[in-house]
């Protein structure tokens, strides 16, 4: 296995590295902080919320693996050759642990706190179902060769997938904003436009319920995260950890170029209007967000 060239590129990669898990750790708070304030999660997706928990499995998965497996480990060296790097840094694992039992966390609350007619469609449903039952299968393919490489790297690449369907929902808030949007994603288009987050805030022009600042926080991470693969391929004079954890790099990716839409859907198609107040307390309305005959069934 290779080693670092240069210390300060070294250290760089680890500072870099942690910020991007701090940023993408801390955006996962907002959401779990609103929704205890308010005792409601209506507003909230929830296929959006079981389809992350899915997408951060099957990362965790990735990279726990391909971290920690010696054998996983010399796998890799066979097939991208030994002078290259592990493509997997500690903060990686450490930040799709953490995202794991976060959003868990979330889904509890689902099942906690009020939501209204909201229900999780059976698109999200099936499509998790499918989707670990394809998981299932391409395990018991690996387990007679032992092909764990090829394995996990299924798993990464069912994080990818996870990560565009679960944005695509949430996009779709605006008609406009989701045809320029579904030019670059079509492929997925049949499939995401069931009820959705996109389907209750374009219902409702607004974005009332979920945080604006978990895109904040996202956006800089996945931007940290791509300068931390940067600064590796620079030091290495070569860009194979690009493409031997595509996962990652794709995730970078699309994390920003979704989050530049939510931002641009917040701050310009739907900005936040105050909370109506009620005249005899002075209280914010604890009225359901959305028209229970729009929601999905």
């Amino acid at each position: 296995m290779a080693s670092w060239n240069s210390i300060p590129l070294e250290i760089s990669y680890e500072v870099v590295g942690w910020i991007a898990f701090t940023s993408w750790s801390i955006s996962f708070y907002p959401q779990l902080i609103l929704n205890f304030r308010r005792k409601s999660v209506v507003g909230l997706n929830f296929d959006f919320v079981l389809l992350n928990l899915t997408k951060h499995s099957s990362y965790m998965i990735y990279n726990v693996c391909l971290y920690f497996s010696p054998i996983i480990q010399k796998q890799y060296f066979d097939t991208y050759g030994d002078q290259e790097m592990i493509p997997v840094a500690a903060n990686d694992v450490a930040f799709s642990i953490h995202a794991v039992v976060l959003t868990a966390l979330t889904l509890f609350q689902i099942f906690i706190y009020e939501r209204g007619p909201q229900k999780v469609s059976r698109f999200a449903t099936g499509l998790v179902v499918l989707v670990w039952g394809f998981a299932a299968i391409c395990f018991f393919i690996a387990l007679p060769t032992h092909s764990w490489l090829w394995l996990i790297t299924i798993f990464n690449s069912i994080q990818v997938a996870m990560t565009c369907v679960k944005y695509i929902p949430q996009v779709r808030n605006d008609s406009e904003l989701y045809i320029f949007a579904s030019r670059v994603i079509h492929l997925y288009y049949s499939c995401s436009c069931v009820s959705s987050q996109a389907k209750m805030n374009f219902t409702r022009k607004s974005t009332v319920g979920w945080s604006i600042g978990n895109i904040l926080l996202d956006f800089g991470g996945g931007l940290a995260n791509y300068l931390q693969m940067v600064i590796q391929s620079i030091d290495q004079n070569s860009w194979v950890n690009f493409y031997g954890n595509i996962g990652k790099t794709l995730l970078s990716l699309i994390s920003i170029f979704f989050d530049i839409l939510f931002m641009f859907q917040h701050y310009v198609l739907y900005p936040e209007k105050k909370s109506p107040k009620s005249p005899e307390t002075g209280e914010e309305s604890n009225e359901p967000l959305i028209d229970p005959s729009h929601e999905h069934v």
